[in-house]
């Protein structure tokens, strides 16, 4: 009964509008002065930050504060891939026969998480993924695990639900319904994909390879799929994108192209830059050919 009351109260309540007014609210100079509120309710550590606080123009600069670049050092070696994160690890495992794990007993799809791209549901089939949530006191920026090139991206657009362990428990394939853009890339050992999850007071996310893409618009916007044709490559530790508060980011690897070098468990503790799995390269002749001939 209280599982269904805590639906129901999700499922009423206005989170695209309460979350781009939260949006406009943290940007507004006058939302600077809870920045000190923020900082002890969330036991945030200030040492690793980049500017003095006195310069932060309101609370959402506050929310995707730059961090020095000795607070988050980047693993070494070409076939070392990183997080590309501050989070918690929610979930790890294999994708098999096209599903991925929310929650103990809860799974959910890979297609509807991709909004129906068949080629790369087909190349992801069988690889790893690697679910990592951010929480308000986390560090916002993602940065890229490994070099690579950005060819495609979608947007996605959906609801906008908490994604901790509220909501990932209440609201079955939660990640296939709230709003998300996902990068498509090709690295030296094979195609990866990376999954920003919007969430609940999420004012937008951001991607630095794509000024036009608007999450959480004020109109109704219908999914979109890009195919660059002047692809970015970004160095591993380039930052990738932002999120305005917390939420969640999923990794998806091809098979037999990683191994993790950490125990991914749920409630594992993940930094930036830290180093979670070795790449394995690919012989030429196992590459199949870009998976962006057929997407939608």
């Amino acid at each position: 009964m209280k599982q269904t009351v805590s639906t129901m109260f999700w499922r009423c309540l206005p989170k695209k509008a309460i979350s781009r007014l939260m949006g406009k609210f943290a940007r507004h100079p006058l939302s600077r002065h809870l920045i000190p509120v923020y900082i002890r309710y969330f036991d945030i550590d200030l040492e690793p930050v980049r500017k003095p606080l006195h310069e932060f123009q309101n609370l959402l600069d506050f929310f995707v504060r730059e961090l020095t670049p000795e607070a988050r050092p980047i693993a070494a070696g070409d076939d070392v891939i990183v997080s590309p994160v501050d989070g918690t690890v929610s979930q790890a495992g294999q994708i098999e026969k096209g599903t991925l794990i929310q929650a103990k007993g809860v799974d959910y799809s890979l297609d509807q998480l991709l909004n129906d791209h068949p080629s790369f549901v087909r190349k992801l089939q069988g690889g790893q993924f690697l679910t990592i949530y951010l929480s308000p006191r986390d560090y916002h920026r993602i940065h890229m695990p490994v070099e690579g090139v950005i060819r495609e991206c979608s947007y996605i657009p959906g609801e906008l639900y908490p994604v901790n362990e509220t909501g990932v428990n209440l609201f079955p394939g939660l990640f296939t319904i709230n709003e998300r853009i996902v990068s498509y890339i090709e690295t030296q050992f094979g195609w990866m994909a990376l999954v920003k999850v919007g969430a609940t007071n999420v004012g937008s996310i951001k991607v630095e390879y794509d000024d036009n893409i608007v999450t959480n618009p004020d109109c109704k916007c219908a999914a979109f799929h890009k195919c660059y044709q002047s692809p970015q490559v970004l160095d591993k530790g380039a930052e990738l994108g932002r999120f305005e508060f917390g939420s969640t980011v999923i990794l998806l690897f091809e098979p037999k192209s990683i191994k993790w070098m950490i125990s991914p468990e749920p409630g594992i503790k993940l930094k930036m830059g830290q180093a979670i799995a070795e790449a394995v390269k690919k012989k030429e002749d196992d590459r199949d050919a870009s998976p962006h001939v057929d997407s939608p």
